[in-house]
């Protein structure tokens, strides 16, 4: 039996879309036959976990590799109050199981806090304390891993440190197929009739980096065009006086999750990555944008973004400007068309069949066997 360790230091309370990946990744492992010793939650329930996986390596239990995933927070501040009170816990069991010889892999979430917007969002002394904090975190990982995830390579320009970039490999999100979901959107997809509206389906954040002004403003003009937008309730209430001027009866507000979202890709044409450009988006890979693939869903994402990137890499929708003008241009064609969006399925398959979560787990594995 082969074995592997997973770590994350924190939990995965909460629905949050940094929660999404950690689950699908070790069943990833499992999917490939490992059997997976898991270091996940809050501080005291990986201190035994540790504990466990320590006993086994010194009775001789071998393991392939450990693969971990940094958590939005700095390592040592990820308890629910946020202060370091297990300062050596992960970073020791890492150095440990390197000492032992086992190899480690580590996904980098986010480098978010190098941002104006961080500073912005987190003030002060915790600001302060948390900037050193995650710069501990880069110089511990300099140290520890073998290998250095991302979501996209321009990470590398913001995390500045060429001990990590020798070690950096692109590891984005993956997508989960729904067969009986597939088959039942090629029938809708099929449907001579039936299309008098073009629907779209936009479902992740609103306010901050998730600004879509320019997606409702276009949506109200278009009479031909429906939008089901679902975000969390306290976001939206946050953000629904700057978006009331641009809201009709062809834009329903929803919140549902989870399997509550189903009917709204079943209802849905097409889905929305279409955020503006900045240096954020440069590299940001959006988790949804491979939720919508395991749906075989059509996207429209913006040029000089990632999200964009891989869809006109990989043909799984229409990457265009940043402008309401050529949102409504490329809406008004698909509409007119809808031929457009039916030939995008070929390629959505294949890349459907190449991008999912199994895949990023055995691209780790072959990365950790090489080295070893």
């Amino acid at each position: 039996m082969r074995r592997c360790i997973f770590h994350i230091p924190n939990s995965l309370e909460g629905n949050y879309g940094s929660h999404v990946r950690p689950p699908k990744m070790l069943q990833g492992f499992r999917d490939l036959g490992y059997e997976v010793d898991v270091v996940m939650g809050y501080g005291k329930e990986r201190k035994e976990a540790i504990k466990k996986i320590r006993k086994n390596i010194q009775r001789g239990i071998k393991y392939d590799f450990v693969y971990s995933e940094s958590s939005t927070m700095p390592t040592l501040l990820t308890e629910r109050h946020h202060l370091p009170t297990y300062p050596f816990l992960d970073f020791g069991f890492l150095k440990f199981c390197k000492k032992n010889g086992i190899k480690t892999g580590l996904f980098y979430r986010d480098i978010y806090w190098k941002f104006p917007e961080y500073k912005e969002n987190v003030r002060g002394l915790r600001y302060i304390f948390a900037i050193f904090m995650y710069r501990y975190d880069l110089w511990q990982y300099e140290r520890i891993l073998e290998k250095f995830y991302v979501p996209n390579k321009k990470v590398a320009k913001y995390v500045a440190r060429p001990r990590l970039e020798d070690k950096m490999e692109e590891l984005p999100p993956g997508a989960e197929p729904e067969e009986t979901f597939i088959q039942d959107k090629e029938a809708y997809y099929a449907a001579e009739d039936g299309h008098e509206k073009l629907k779209l389906f936009y479902v992740g954040g609103i306010g901050n980096q998730y600004a879509v002004e320019k997606l409702f403003q276009t949506v109200g003009r278009l009479e031909f065009v429906e939008m089901t937008f679902c975000c969390r309730q306290p976001d939206w209430e946050k953000a629904k006086e700057q978006y009331e001027p641009w809201l009709c009866d062809r834009i329903h507000i929803v919140h549902d999750s989870g399997k509550d979202l189903e009917k709204h890709y079943r209802n849905a044409d097409i889905c929305m990555a279409w955020f503006k450009p900045d240096l954020y988006r440069e590299m940001a890979m959006p988790i949804k944008l491979f939720e919508y693939l395991g749906k075989t869903m059509p996207v429209i994402a913006a040029d000089r973004t990632a999200a964009g990137e891989f869809v006109m890499e990989n043909d799984t929708g229409w990457c265009i400007e940043y402008s309401r003008k050529a949102l409504a241009r490329l809406l008004k064609e698909l509409h007119k068309d809808y031929s457009l969006i039916r030939v995008k399925r070929k390629s959505l398959m294949i890349a459907l069949e190449a991008n999912q979560w199994i895949s990023r787990a055995q691209k780790v594995v072959d990365d950790m066997q090489k080295i070893c």
